[in-house]
């Protein structure tokens, strides 16, 4: 089996670099006696500097001067990078470039390791994008891990998807004024996507132990509120669950309390308690009152159904009456409300007022019945489209769920193929 025209060893504390020309090494260094270098695969510039063994020349030292010289092994050895603890630090004018590249003693790579086809050096790509140092292996912490460097080089472009970039990029332009036959986008898509393995970034592992005890902590409080409900004023028990609203509906980025409101029927000024802004500007309204031990549908049945609790049709109909409001003063509250509340929202921010919705808190439904549970069901579905009726149990069920997820590993997880086996 022939042997490969590169490969590396180690030797003395060097990494080197073993090449095999396909004749003879003789033209080489004919190369070298002209003061011409050596570019290998495209991206090891190699000069007799960075020569440390060659077979052929020391044969024919050793034979006589009537004697043929006969080499096994006619290859050039040369010391592309020098030990440097745990990694070999390549020299910067066997790259081509000043950046500093470690390679961890432990790797085993090949010449496909730093060489693309059509000579592409990889590390001159990885340069190019401006990284300080490039680290490949090991325990420094600025590492690519050899997995990852090892997944790098089977995703990288190959000539046939290059060649399916340039007629995606044309196509483009074509489709415009005709439709070819092809869809070469779709065919570059199909093709990356058959090459690449997408992985989930999992962002929030560096916090994730911040988020546990955030959540960790909401929970507690909420379930301290609930066992001693008349130890907090009203005020301060919406302003306490505000909050845990706010944790689990990121979505909005600021709760203004007391905001006022237009009554154009009655030509007079009311005061929605808790006024919930996105972060897009649009505005939503929240009622929340005290649970005080109360289930969220009554006991009692009227004509065979359950009936919701007094104050929970009550506490609708007010949101209803402040969303029809909103939705009447439109542009004008709009500036009203960004010239009233921007000073304490992003510069340039803009409240608008587009079909809000309703939040109602209230009540408790851990101890309903199959029947009565049903039937809140079918209540909150039915006015899901414009006010959402959250009970306090829902609230612990949902921070409990948030909680578990976060300690069991990241959000995002590619779905089993099937089933596991019962």
């Amino acid at each position: 089996m022939p042997k490969p025209a590169v490969e590396f060893e180690i030797s003395d504390n060097e990494f080197r670099l073993v090449y095999r020309p396909r004749d003879d090494t003789s033209w080489v260094r004919e190369r070298f006696e002209r003061g011409d270098g050596l570019l290998v695969k495209g991206t090891f510039h190699l000069t007799p500097q960075d020569l440390v063994e060659d077979t052929a020349e020391e044969a024919a030292s050793a034979a006589g001067d009537d004697e043929i010289s006969w080499v096994d092994d006619d290859r050039l050895v040369f010391a592309i990078a020098i030990a440097d603890g745990e990694y070999f630090r390549f020299k910067p004018e066997v790259l081509g470039f000043e950046t500093p590249v470690l390679l961890h003693r432990d790797a085993q790579p090949d010449w496909k390791w730093f060489s693309a086809e059509r000579k592409v050096s990889i590390l001159g790509v990885i340069d190019s994008l401006g990284a300080e140092r490039i680290v490949i292996g090991g325990p420094d912490p600025e590492a690519i891990p050899i997995p990852e460097y090892e997944r790098l080089l089977k995703q990288f472009p190959t000539p046939h998807e290059l060649r399916r970039y340039v007629q995606a990029r044309v196509g483009t332009v074509v489709r415009q004024y005709t439709e070819p036959a092809i869809d070469a986008e779709a065919l570059l898509d199909a093709y990356v996507d058959r090459r690449t393995t997408a992985i989930a970034p999992n962002l929030e592992a560096p916090f994730r132990q911040f988020d546990v005890a955030k959540y960790a902590f909401a929970l507690q409080r909420l379930q301290a509120m609930l066992a001693n409900e008349t130890g907090t004023s009203e005020a301060q028990w919406q302003l306490e669950i505000v909050e845990i609203i706010l944790l689990l509906n990121p979505r909005y980025i600021k709760a203004f309390t007391e905001v006022r409101l237009l009554d154009a029927d009655a030509s007079t000024w009311r005061r929605i308690d808790i006024l919930l802004v996105d972060a897009s500007g649009n505005v939503d309204v929240i009622e929340i009152k005290k649970p005080m031990g109360k289930p969220i549908m009554l006991p009692a049945r009227y004509r065979d159904h359950h009936l919701p609790m007094r104050d929970l049709i009550g506490c609708m109909g007010q949101v209803t009456h402040y969303l029809r409001h909103l939705n009447r003063w439109g542009p004008t509250g709009e500036n009203y409300l960004t010239q009233l509340l921007g000073p304490q929202l992003p510069v340039g921010f803009r409240i608008r007022i587009i079909n809000p919705s309703g939040i109602v808190i209230m009540g408790r439904s851990n101890t309903l019945s199959d029947v009565q549970r049903r039937e809140f069901e079918v209540l909150r579905r039915d006015s899901k489209g414009v006010v959402d009726i959250v009970t306090y149990d829902d609230l612990l069920a949902r921070l409990q769920a948030v909680l578990d997820q976060l300690r069991d590993g990241p959000a995002v997880s590619a779905a089993p193929a099937s089933p596991p086996p019962e």
